[in-house]
Parts: C-alpha cells; structure tokens; sequence
C-alpha cells in the first residue's frame, strides 16, 4: 500500500470517515513557539521590539490561552533550596514550639511584673514572629536573588531564638 500524502503516515484506514468531536483550538492557525523561536530573526528591530511590548500591555481575554502562566515559565527551586527551606522552616516550626514552652515557663514570674492582659498579646506575637518572619521572608524576596531569599530566612533563625526556653527550659527548677 503506498501513497504520495505524507498525511497518510499519520492515520489510520478508515479515518476518513471520522471527525473529530472535538471544536477546533483558537491557536490552530499561530505557529507553534519552536517555529516562531526558528523564524524570529537573531537581531530585534525597534519597531518589532514596540509592537511586542504593546501586546504585552493588552488586555488578555479570560477564555484564551495566553493569560495562564504554565509551569514551564516559572522558574523551579533547586533541590538544595528546597532542602534548606525544608530545614529552616522546621527550626521556626520548633522555635515556635520553644516560645510557648519557655513563655509559659515564665508566666508565674512574668505576674509579678506585668498584668495577663499585657502578658497575652506579646506571648501570641511570639509564638506567631518565626511563621510570620519566614512568610514576610518569602514573600518580600520574591524575585530576588537565591542567596538574598536564605540570607533572610537565616537573619531570621539568628534573631528569633527562644530565650525563654534556652535560659528556663523545659524543666523546672
């Protein structure tokens, strides 16, 4: 059986018959982005550099394809990052737990100074500062630097340790 279409390779016998149920896509007609990678000349043109930029400022249509950031576009943690993260993040997790071991710890001691109304607030703001830090430290070092995003998750393993668990502990005199 020989034929002198090239579609042919990749059908079936018997597929003439069918359609395909499904409705057409809005980019049937676009080059894929390896033919538009392969046909975009390497130096860029000022008025094709202006056009680009004017299509980046449309609006996208919230049915089309082209406002959906894929996960290929969004760059990935390295392992190490992610194996630091994992190990910051569970030194806040056990410092949080040492603020409320070591602040209750204090709290008879704390009375003779301060009133339960004044000791409350500042003992949930501790317990809550390692969360809080990590979550401001991962948000505000968005788009920055790798090191810049540890250095700040580090700074912040330095300043909040637990005093009150390291100087009482968990034990009682």
């Amino acid at each position: 059986m020989t034929s002198d279409s090239d579609d042919d390779a990749l059908s079936w016998d018997g597929d003439e018959g069918r359609t395909s149920k499904r409705p057409p896509r809005e980019d049937a007609g676009r080059p894929s982005p390896v033919q538009d990678a392969a046909a975009e000349p390497s130096v860029v043109e000022p008025s094709t550099e202006a056009a680009r930029s004017s299509d980046a400022a449309a609006p996208v249509d919230a049915e089309s394809d082209a406002g959906v950031l894929l996960d290929d576009e969004r760059p990935s943690l390295s392992t190490g990052m992610l194996l630091a993260l994992g190990v910051v993040g569970g030194i806040y997790l056990l410092y949080s737990v040492g603020w409320v071991v070591g602040g209750l710890r204090l709290k008879p001691l704390a009375n003779f100074f301060v009133a339960d109304a004044m000791f409350l607030p500042w003992f949930v703001l501790a317990v809550a500062a390692p969360a809080l830090w990590f979550l401001a430290g991962w948000v505000l070092t968005r788009g920055k630097a790798t090191w810049t995003r540890l250095s700040v998750l580090l700074l912040g393993v330095v300043l909040l340790v637990p005093w009150p668990f390291v100087t009482v502990g968990a034990i009682g005199s």
